[in-house]
Order: structure tokens, then C-alpha cells, then sequence
């Protein structure tokens, strides 16, 4: 289905973040997926370890990020780039909730600090 409509659009909750996929094998994606994230205020999600490039777009607000260990501060319009085998972090330290859009490829599977993976459904 080329056109996904807002109505159609599958809400995810983890980590007390808000992920609603728009663009998934589920709704014709062939190669990649794409979400918007919504992250609460006083939000600070676990850090972990992606397998694929990820795009990651501030729309709204402002976010701490961590990569490997070093700490950048993002406001909206700002992009990270998360390469595959990087430690992600997120931490919203504001009162106000932070919109951002993400694009990667199919197949996206983090690993958290335990050693446990995840496997995101609205990337998959």
C-alpha cells in the first residue's frame, strides 16, 4: 500500500516512549521503516546497541543523546546518524514531551546492556 493513512498508523509503547510506525513490512515497506517517536518529559530510555543504521530526527523539542559514551544535546532539526554496532542513548531531561521522526532499514534489533535484544515491531 503506497499511502498509509494516520488512522492506519500501529502505536507501540516501551521504555515509556510512544512509537507510532507508519512504514513497515506490514504496510508494504520492501526495504525500510520509519516511525514517529513521541518521548515524555523526565523520559530516559536504556542505552543500547543497534544493528543497523539509524536516522533519528529531532521534530520537536530538545533531547539528550548519548553515542559510545559521548553526550551531545539535539534540538529540533537536528539529525543523528546511529551507525550499526553503536550505544544508544536517549534521555529527555525537559518538561515538555519531544517529537522525532526515525528511518532505518527492516531488520533493526537492539541489544541492551544485560545482553538482552530487542526487536522492535515497528521496525520489523
Amino acid at each position: 500500500m503506497p499511502v498509509v493513512r494516520s488512522s492506519e498508523a500501529v502505536t507501540h509503547e516501551i521504555h515509556g516512549a510512544r512509537f507510532v510506525s507508519y512504514a513497515t513490512p506490514l504496510s508494504g515497506a520492501k526495504e525500510l521503516c520509519a516511525w514517529r517517536g513521541e518521548i515524555p518529559a523526565g523520559t530516559k530510555a536504556p542505552a543500547h546497541t543497534v544493528n543497523r543504521e539509524e536516522i533519528f530526527h529531532l521534530l520537536i523539542g530538545e533531547l539528550q543523546v548519548t553515542l559510545d559514551g559521548s553526550v551531545h544535546r539535539i534540538t529540533a532539526g537536528d539529525t543523528v546518524i546511529v551507525n550499526p554496532g553503536v550505544t544508544f542513548a536517549v534521555e529527555n531531561p525537559t518538561d515538555h514531551t519531544a517529537l522525532t521522526w526515525v528511518t532505518t532499514s527492516i531488520g533493526l534489533e537492539a541489544e541492551l546492556a544485560d545482553g538482552s535484544r530487542i526487536t522492535p515491531p515497528w521496525a520489523n
